[in-house]
C-alpha cells in the first residue's frame, strides 16, 4: 500500500514534511519530532491502514495518544496519532475508554458517575501509554497501578488484525498488556472495572528545616497507614510555577471522610517542622496537574539521574536523596508511598518490577549551562547510580531516556524471556519498536 493508496482509504489525516498542518503535526506535549509522516486516525480502519503502510515501507511505528513520551523526539518512521480515538462508556462499574483518551478528560467522566480509577497525576497524560507501562497513581495503595484496574483491550496487530483480549482471551498478551509497554500493538480500546468515589481528602504540608526526620516519620507512619492513604514527597527547586519550590509532602485520601484523613496523617502533621497548609475535601479531577507543553524558545534540560522502585524507605536511601538535593541545588526529588493493593497482585502476575516495593524514588539534576559541568555531571551520576543500587527495579513510565539498554534495566531476565516470546508471537518485525523496546527473540 502507498501513501497516496492509503490517503484514498482512510477517514483520518496524513500530514507529510512540507504540508500546511506539518509543524503543528509534529509537536507534541513533550517536544518535537521529526516522523516521516503523521497519520491521525479517526477510526480502528484508520490504525489498520496505517499499520498495513508501515510494514509495506518496513517503517518502524510511533503511537501518540497523550504525547508525553521522550520517544516521540527519535528521528523517522510513522506516528500514528489516535488522540481522535477517545470515546468512554460506562456500563455499572466497568468503564471503556478509546486508546487516546486523556486522564484529565476521563477522570471527569468518570466524576460525573460516582467512580473512579487509578490514574496518573498529570491531566494531560495518555490512558494508552501510562497503563501500558503500568501506571503509579494516586490510588495505587487502594486499586494497585492502572494496570492492574484493565480488564480487557481491543488491539490492532503489527499485521493490521483486530483482537480483542482478555484473561480468557489471549492471556499470554493480556499478561504482557498489564506493563509490557506499547511493544505488541496499538491498544483501541481499554476496559477497565472502576471503583466508587464520591470525593477525596486532599493535604498538603510544607518542611521547615532538614528533611531527613520528616521523611523518617513519613516512612514509618506508611508501614501501617490505611489503604485509603497514599502520600507524595518532593523537593524542587523554583523553576516550574506548577511546582512550588521547596520540600513539601502531599497526600490523598480516598473517599471524603475528612476526620478519618486527619486522624491516619496525625503523626505526621504533629511532628517537628511539618507545616499544615490545607487539607480538605475535592473532586478528584480537581488535584490532577495541568503540565504546560513544550516550548520551544524555552526547551527543558537535560535530566541527571533516574528512578528505582524501594522495598524500603530507611535511613540510607533517605540520607542519599536529601544529600542529592542538598548538593545539586537545580535538582528535583520525589517520593510516592506504594504497598497495599500495589503489593497485592503477584510478582508473575503481571510484567511490572518489585512488586513487594514500598515506595518509589526519582532523583535527577537539571543539566543547566553554567550550573553544571562535566565535574557535576559526574558526581550527580555517581550519587544517583548509588540511589538505584538500592532498589529493586526501574519504573519506565517515567524515565526520559531513550537509550535501547533500558528496558533490560526494567524487567527481571525471567519476565524480559517471557515478554520476548510474546512479542515474537505478535510482532516479529518488531514494528513497535519506539518505546522501552523488547525484542523478538
Amino acid at each position: 500500500m502507498t501513501l497516496d493508496e492509503l490517503t484514498a482509504a482512510i477517514g483520518g489525516t496524513i500530514i507529510r514534511p512540507g504540508d500546511s498542518e506539518w509543524e503543528a503535526a509534529r509537536r507534541f506535549h513533550s517536544g518535537i519530532g521529526e516522523p516521516a509522516v503523521v497519520i491521525r486516525a479517526s477510526s480502528v480502519d484508520d490504525v489498520r491502514g496505517a499499520l498495513r503502510y508501515a510494514a509495506a515501507e518496513r517503517l518502524d511505528v510511533m503511537v501518540r495518544s497523550g504525547g508525553h513520551s521522550a520517544w516521540g523526539q527519535v528521528p523517522g518512521g510513522v506516528t500514528i496519532d489516535i488522540s481522535a480515538l477517545d470515546d468512554v462508556s460506562i456500563d455499572g462499574t466497568r468503564v471503556s475508554v478509546g486508546g487516546g483518551a486523556q486522564w484529565g478528560a476521563i477522570a471527569r467522566t468518570l466524576g460525573a458517575h460516582g467512580l473512579g480509577l487509578s490514574s496518573g497525576d498529570t491531566a494531560s497524560v495518555g490512558v494508552g501509554g501510562l497503563t501500558l507501562g503500568g501506571g503509579i497513581g494516586w490510588m495505587v495503595r487502594a486499586w494497585g497501578l492502572a494496570s492492574d484496574q484493565l480488564v480487557g483491550a481491543q488491539l490492532v496487530t503489527a499485521r493490521g488484525d483486530v483482537v480483542e483480549v482478555s484473561a480468557s482471551s489471549h492471556p499470554d498478551l493480556f499478561w504482557a498488556l498489564r506493563g509490557g509497554g506499547g511493544n505488541f500493538g496499538v491498544v483501541t480500546r481499554f476496559d477497565f472495572e472502576a471503583h466508587p468515589l464520591d470525593g477525596v481528602v486532599h493535604a498538603v504540608f510544607g518542611i521547615d528545616g532538614d528533611a531527613a526526620p520528616a521523611l523518617r516519620v513519613l516512612a514509618d507512619l506508611m508501614k501501617t497507614a490505611p489503604r485509603e492513604l497514599t502520600v507524595t514527597y518532593m523537593d524542587v527547586p523554583p523553576m516550574d510555577p506548577n511546582a512550588p519550590a521547596g520540600a513539601m509532602i502531599s497526600a490523598v485520601w480516598i473517599g471524603t471522610d475528612e476526620e478519618a484523613a486527619r486522624r491516619a496523617l496525625a503523626p505526621l502533621r504533629d511532628a517537628p517542622g511539618i507545616i499544615e497548609r490545607e487539607i480538605g475535601v475535592q473532586q478528584y479531577p480537581d488535584i490532577l496537574l495541568q503540565t504546560p507543553e513544550f516550548d520551544p524558545e524555552h526547551p527543558m534540560p537535560g535530566f541527571v539521574g533516574g528512578n528505582t522502585l524501594l522495598r524500603e524507605l530507611g535511613d540510607d536511601p533517605i540520607d542519599r536523596l536529601v544529600a542529592f538535593r542538598a548538593q545539586n541545588p537545580a535538582s528535583v526529588v520525589l517520593l510516592r508511598s506504594l504497598g497495599g493493593a500495589y503489593g497485592d497482585v503477584a510478582q508473575d502476575d503481571s510484567p511490572f518490577p518489585a512488586r513487594d516495593a514500598t515506595w518509589f524514588a526519582m532523583a535527577g539534576a537539571f543539566d543547566i549551562p553554567g550550573m553544571l559541568d562535566d565535574a557535576g555531571r559526574a558526581a550527580a551520576t555517581a550519587a544517583w547510580d548509588a540511589i538505584e543500587a538500592l532498589g529493586a527495579g526501574v519504573y519506565g513510565n517515567f524515565t526520559t531516556s531513550t537509550d535501547p539498554s533500558m528496558a533490560e534495566r526494567m524487567y527481571p531476565p525471567a519476565t524480559m524471556a517471557r515478554l520476548s516470546a510474546i512479542k515474537r508471537e505478535w510482532d516479529p518485525g518488531n514494528v513497535f519498536c519506539r518505546n522501552h523496546n523488547v525484542r523478538p527473540v
